[in-house]
């Protein structure tokens, strides 16, 4: 490769082919035996565990059927976001177990655990969940509770006498 090489010119030309080649490797889809992708999803204190794969659309919940588990429609459509921001809606089943934290907080680790499961699947989805915002954890937790305060900042109420 050397040899090639007579002007700076030629040498910056190498490099940013070399670069190119290393900087953009085709990202391989992660699937198990059982053609699925797995992904673990987090908001606030809840934690989903979620698997995918091709189907008609069924998600089911902790064993029940999404409109069983999450009843507020609000909750429901933002577990299927993710399949509407990629273009694939109802072509996937997604089985789902999550724990901790209140229904808002599991709705929106499994919506995390099905945007990283799509993207595992498939990865040229991943641009558009990207965009959407989807891939990124939402680190916004409870603070904790302080000593000598009646909450995480609210002090006790001031008594004169």
């Amino acid at each position: 490769m050397s040899d090639d090489i007579k002007s700076l010119d030629d040498l910056k030309a190498a490099v940013a082919g070399e670069l190119a080649a290393e900087a953009a490797p085709a990202r391989e889809p992660s699937r198990d035996a059982l053609g699925r992708s797995y992904a673990t999803g987090r908001r606030k204190d809840a934690v989903a565990r979620v698997w995918i794969r091709p189907g008609s659309g069924r998600v089911t919940v902790n064993g029940k059927d999404i409109t069983v588990y999450f009843a507020r429609p609000v909750l429901q459509m933002i577990l299927r976001q993710p399949f509407q921001v990629a273009g694939v809606d109802g072509q996937f089943d997604v089985m789902a177990t999550v724990t901790g934290g209140g229904l808002s907080g599991q709705a929106g680790a499994v919506k995390h655990g099905i945007s990283r499961a799509l993207q595992l699947y498939e990865p040229g989805l991943r641009s558009p969940l990207k965009a959407a915002g989807f891939l990124t954890r939402d680190a916004r937790v409870v603070e904790r509770k302080k000593y000598g305060r009646r909450k995480a900042r609210r002090s006790f109420q001031f008594s004169k006498r």
